[in-house]
């Protein structure tokens, strides 16, 4: 890497943090507790440029590569673990899969107002029978003279309520495997579209989380992103950069829980002197901030190999598999460092402890991500 590159992901690296710190972490605890999603933030980040991070300059992003990326988005998860998970879903799930898979016009009409975060993107794979299993799709989406008419269901998906547009996968054709889904870009306005229930999460309470429902929703053929049948694809090349989102965004929460555990043991004293002088709790501090590091180090090996263009797959479900677990970890050390205030409200490290939960869920749980490097591996 140049000292040009080191230096420019220093910088953003800066200013993201000074951002979480003064924007974000005033008001983290209420909009938990409310489970509000600050939409007005969402467009502050996107006069930043974080909104579009990958996104080429001529389509409005901001051009910035993938070590850009995580960096970010460790920066924000260790502050606030759901506004991370926003920038993520948005940047690296439906806003890339209209960069990477979109026709020219659906480009022009969609990239730039995502990019600068004038509209949410959502994106829309998991179903009630369809999550690990997600081959087994059975929202349909038949042909007709318009377009496609879309019927379905799908749940636990980020932005639904708060978003302007998404990226679903329906089957185009019935009874056959995963080569019959097919990948439609649906402006979340479209009769025919209903947000369902709005999840009331354990944690990461401050990202939108809802399910969607297609009732006779007609789009019209613009709306199929690539060929026909090639959704399924098309999901597992977006979810390779999303699962280095979700690294990423686990040691941020790691980092957040290991520097608040770092700094309450340096106060609270107990038999005249700060834990943190006690050999049991110096253990821990070290082994939580070997972890981390060793976290960010795979994530962002896995950026290095994603921004040379290489395949990422195997590399991409390790960086997620043990940062997810890695965040879980530390969050739980840093609450047992607390003691009995860390399981309170008061301090910060019960709410790491709950977010960091959904790492080893979302876009692949921990198991799926053993099986996809096992299945590499093996069949190399």
């Amino acid at each position: 890497m140049t000292s040009e590159m080191m230096e420019s992901i220093k910088d953003i690296r800066e200013m993201v943090r000074d951002f979480a710190r003064t924007e974000i972490a005033p008001h983290v605890r209420e909009w938990d507790e409310r489970a509000y999603f600050p939409r007005d933030l969402v467009h502050k980040l996107g006069e930043l440029g974080l909104m579009g991070i990958l996104i080429p300059e001529e389509f409005g992003g901001a051009g910035l590569s993938y070590r850009h990326y995580v960096a970010v988005l460790e920066e924000l998860g260790a502050v606030e673990g759901g506004i991370a998970l926003t920038v993520a879903a948005h940047n690296s799930l439906c806003t890339n899969h209209v960069y990477m898979f979109a026709a020219d016009e659906a480009r022009r009409r969609w990239l730039s107002p995502l990019a600068k975060g004038e509209v949410i993107g959502a994106w829309g794979l998991t179903e009630p029978e369809a999550g690990s299993d997600s081959g087994a799709t059975k929202t349909i989406a038949k042909k007709n003279a318009g377009g496609w008419i879309l019927n379905g269901t799908k749940n636990f998906i980020t932005h639904a309520g708060a978003g302007g547009v998404v990226v679903a996968m329906a089957r185009t054709k019935p009874g056959t495997d995963h080569h019959g889904i097919s990948a439609f870009l649906v402006p979340l306005d479209t009769p025919g579209v209903t947000v369902g229930k709005h999840e009331d999460k354990v944690g990461m309470r401050i990202s939108d989380t809802a399910s969607l429902i297609f009732e006779d929703c007609q789009v019209g053929d613009s709306a199929l992103l690539g060929k026909e049948g090639e959704g399924f694809i098309q999901a597992m090349e977006i979810l390779e950069g999303g699962r280095i989102s979700i690294a990423a965004l686990a040691v941020g929460i790691a980092r957040g829980a290991f520097d608040a555990a770092l700094a309450y043991s340096k106060q609270r004293r107990q038999f005249g002197k700060p834990i943190a002088a006690f050999q049991g709790i110096r253990f821990k501090l070290a082994d939580m901030a070997t972890l981390v590091t060793a976290a960010r180090l795979l994530t962002e090996r896995a950026a290095d190999e994603k921004d040379a263009g290489r395949k990422t797959t195997v590399i991409s479900s390790q960086a997620k598999l043990y940062a997810s677990e890695v965040a879980v970890k530390v969050a739980e050390e840093a609450v047992q460092i607390h003691g009995g205030y860390g399981y309170i409200k008061d301090y910060p490290v019960e709410k790491f402890w709950r977010d960091a939960k959904l790492c080893t869920i979302g876009e692949g749980t921990s198991e799926i991500q053993r099986l996809v490097i096992a299945r590499e591996l093996i069949e190399a």
